[in-house]
Parts: C-alpha cells; sequence; structure tokens
C-alpha cells in the first residue's frame, strides 16, 4: 500500500500536467475554431441562375436541412425554410434562405445550436460538439446540391 500511492499519485500528477492548456493556447483553439465556423458559413452560400435551377437547389435545400437538423421544420416556403428552436446543448437546428437576385437567386445555409456560446460570445459547454456539428453539414452542403443537381 506504501508502494502504490505515491505511485498513484506521480501518475496523476504526470497525466493532468500533460493534458493542461494555457489561456493563450485555448484562445488560440477558439480564434482558430471560430475562422473554421466563418469559412463554413461562406460555403453554405451557393448561387444558382434561372429560376429552373434555383427551384431544384430550394427542394434539395430543403431535404437536406430536414435531413440534418435535431429540430423539426417549421415553416418552408419559397423564401425560407425554419426549423425549431433547438432545447438542448449540443442540438443543432440549420435554416436557409432563399434571396433573388437578378434572374437567379442566392440560397444560404444557417445554422445554431443550443449551448455554443456563453455569456459575450464566450465559449458554451457544447462549443465543440456544435462546431464539429455544423462545420461539417455546412460544409458538405454544396457537394450534396452538386451532386443531385449534375446527377440528373
Amino acid at each position: 500500500m506504501k508502494q502504490i500511492l505515491p505511485a498513484m499519485l506521480a501518475f496523476l500528477a504526470l497525466t493532468g500536467c500533460g493534458t493542461s492548456e494555457t489561456q493563450a493556447e485555448r484562445d488560440q483553439s477558439f480564434s482558430r475554431k471560430e475562422n473554421l465556423l466563418e469559412a463554413a458559413q461562406r460555403h453554405a452560400t451557393l448561387q444558382c441562375r434561372d429560376q429552373p435551377q434555383c427551384d431544384a437547389v430550394w427542394k434539395l435545400t430543403e431535404a437536406y436541412v430536414q435531413q440534418h437538423s435535431d429540430t423539426p421544420v417549421v415553416r418552408a416556403d419559397a423564401v425560407a425554410v425554419d426549423t425549431d428552436v433547438p432545447t438542448r446543448d449540443g442540438r443543432v437546428s440549420f435554416s436557409a434562405t432563399r434571396v433573388r437576385k437578378d434572374s437567379g437567386a442566392t440560397i444560404t445555409l444557417y445554422a445554431q445550436c443550443r449551448g455554443m456560446y456563453g455569456l459575450e460570445s464566450s465559449k458554451g459547454s457544447s462549443y465543440d460538439k456544435c462546431v464539429e456539428k455544423v462545420t461539417s453539414t455546412q460544409n458538405k452542403f454544396a457537394d450534396f446540391v452538386s451532386q443531385h443537381i449534375n446527377g440528373n
């Protein structure tokens, strides 16, 4: 017993020291993830050129929102697809808008995730989980649409 206790304490001290991050490292990680979220949002914005193409992209967008959101669709019309607000931490909901532009439109996929942010836009309790879900889904949106449009 005398030998086990010091060995356990040494092990706990070493494993604790090996995983601790400095505040600067946490800040840098947060900043990096915020940049990933901004890039994913840009990738989730599509341009369509005319009414038939825009209608096809919009139908695919609605399907994508339904497939990836943790909450049900509460509105789907010609200009917006909205889902219910997430009620539990780590749950993500997606929505989309369609803004007419000349003969085409800009279609944008948005996300919100419960528990992602805390006070003053600080990292919330579900931040890491939310970042993964949001960036993964937004980054795959254009490919999903492209595969279905070009596959038809």
